[in-house]
């Protein structure tokens, strides 16, 4: 595919989403609303973007301004959407579950919104992340050259719909980001890197480009089977159990955004069961299982890079 085709059918795509989440919003409106509940995270500021989270204020909303607050941030794609010192390298969560009362039929006409909402997000990161076969260096201009401004995170990020779960609890999920290469995995990685000559701030090209050179002498005395692995800490996230009685099944969700839950013929007067989120704390986290870990060797700090032993 060539260049112009590339960046038409990106745009097209993105238009299609944003036409796709707005007519969503409005079937959503219309719905009969049961009780929900969301709960708003602090805002994270530029300056705060790198910093550790050790504590997490929740202020929860309910139903109404729930359900506002949700169609709000589905359709907030922009940096400009947001006020000017909120951070744009964190994407804004909002964890909940928005619950409603409906008909077998119109559970599959929203269903069918969804997953069309969710296809034409993936289809928006192939198209940059595999059709385009740019570097993961050149991502980022390819991106905002078409779409100045766009929060990608907020704009891959899928909804997720449920049916009729018996209980939606929350929590805080704290984990590690691990990926295991090769040795040329990652000279390959570094390579493209200096190909690309970009200044990454605070470096100036030219000191960027000596650490990627020592980086790479490092690799190259390692055996090339050397098992290698990237193993970085991702920052506390909230997370949803739904339980299914019948199933006997609990099934965990990340929640960035409000699950969707419908609750199909359903009495006059039933109402979900729906946990709150508490407050995050790092010291009183208590760990159920810590399976033992292999010794590593940290090789490249600044990518998360380790030596298994």
């Amino acid at each position: 595919m060539n260049k112009y085709d590339l960046i038409a059918q990106f745009n097209d795509c993105f238009k299609q989403l944003e036409t796709e989440i707005e007519m969503l919003s409005t079937s959503l409106r219309t719905l009969t609303l049961l009780p929900s509940a969301v709960f708003e995270l602090p805002d994270v500021s530029k300056e705060e973007e790198h910093d550790e989270v050790d504590n997490v204020t929740v202020s929860p909303c309910y139903d109404e301004e729930a359900r506002d607050l949700t169609l709000k941030l589905m359709a907030n794609l922009f940096i400009y959407d947001n006020a000017p010192h909120i951070s744009s390298k964190r994407a804004i969560r909002l964890p909940g579950v928005l619950c409603f009362s409906t008909d077998n039929q119109t559970f599959k006409s929203v269903k069918k919104q969804v997953e069309q909402i969710n296809l034409l997000k993936k289809q928006l990161s192939n198209i940059v992340t595999k059709e385009s076969g740019i570097s993961k260096e050149e991502r980022f201009d390819f991106v905002h050259n078409q779409l100045k401004g766009l929060i990608t995170l907020n704009a891959y990020r899928t909804l997720t719909l449920l049916s009729d779960p018996d209980t939606v609890r929350f929590g805080w999920a704290n984990k590690n980001i691990i990926k295991n290469l090769t040795r040329n995995d990652v000279l390959s990685q570094l390579e493209k890197s200096r190909e690309a000559n970009r200044a990454v701030p605070p470096y100036t090209s030219e000191q960027w480009a000596e650490r990627l050179d020592k980086e790479i002498i490092t690799l190259s005395q390692l055996p090339e089977n050397a098992k290698l692995k990237i193993k970085r800490p991702v920052k506390v996230q909230p997370i949803a159990r739904v339980w299914y009685s019948e199933l006997q099944k609990q099934v965990q969700y990340a929640c960035p955004l409000p699950l969707l839950a419908f609750y199909i013929d359903k009495e006059s007067d039933f109402k979900p069961v729906i946990g709150e989120l508490p407050d995050y704390d790092a010291d009183n986290i208590q760990i159920r299982h810590r399976p033992k870990a292999k010794k590593l060797q940290l090789i490249i700090p600044r990518m998360h890079l380790y030596l298994e032993k």
